[in-house]
């Protein structure tokens, strides 16, 4: 599909878990896991985007393409926005696709998933989330929910994203998945908006464009992919991707 391009910033800091795109597991390196997958979904070329030459290398090792970015990006957002502008100076993508470089278990349906909210020409900015089935993520500050109000079949138009347990009384609660399809022109009036109020209260970004008017709508999906943010999350995906002998 020429009018859609996947990106997938990744960066050698991380405070619990420095240098994570380059952990092995199962042989290869956690970048090189994200990639394949977003290869796998089939909806358009994939491109990672970097402030560091060995997630390049690695990229490349690999005969996936990566692109260099500065290294002084406050955001995974601000980064694709550089590399789309070296990738795509032209202005062919029309749809870009935002996966975090730290989702090794994300299944390459779940990405072509994201992109069906933008078949409504209301919607600027497409995400993911799936039913909260463990009792103690739902008052887990970690677990980021999405509060929508239905707008079709299995897809909810975002009202709000939290920390807190919400919305309250009895029904289902959303894990929201970071993973994100914007309209070209959505991403940049995005990533040119300033910090909104209510996203440096939660240290929710998506919060700054509901803030600003600009409409997100959700896909639901079965089941969360691992995020690896930790030491003990690595080995959990370890674990999950090992094939056995």
């Amino acid at each position: 599909m020429a009018d859609i391009l996947i990106l997938i910033p990744a960066r050698m800091a991380s405070t619990r878990l420095p240098g994570k795109p380059l952990a092995e597991i199962a042989g290869e390196p956690m970048i090189v896991h994200v990639l394949r997958r977003a290869q796998a979904a089939g909806i358009g070329p994939v491109v990672v985007a970097t402030d560091s030459a060995e997630i390049a290398a690695a990229v490349d090792k690999s005969g996936g393409r990566a692109v260099m970015t500065r290294a002084d990006h406050l955001s995974g957002s601000d980064r694709i926005f550089e590399a789309l502008g070296k990738v795509d100076p032209g202005g062919s993508a029309k749809i870009v696709v935002n996966v975090q470089g730290d989702l090794p278990t994300l299944k390459p349906a779940d990405i072509a998933a994201s992109l069906t909210p933008l078949a409504d020409a209301a919607v600027d900015i497409a995400t993911l989330a799936a039913e909260i089935t463990k009792l103690g993520e739902r008052s887990n500050p970690n677990v980021v929910k999405v509060v929508g109000t239905p707008a079709g079949p299995g897809r909810l138009r975002a009202l709000y994203f939290t920390r807190a347990t919400a919305p309250a009384g009895d029904g289902p609660l959303y894990h929201h998945i970071g993973l994100y399809a914007y309209r070209r022109s959505a991403l940049e009036r995005f990533v040119k908006l300033p910090p909104s109020t209510l996203e440096q209260r939660e240290k929710l970004e998506q919060l700054r464009a509901l803030e600003a008017g600009m409409r997100i709508d959700v896909a639901i999906i079965d089941t969360v992919p691992l995020g690896v943010d930790t030491p003990e999350d690595l080995e959990t995906a370890r674990a999950m991707l090992t094939s056995p002998p």
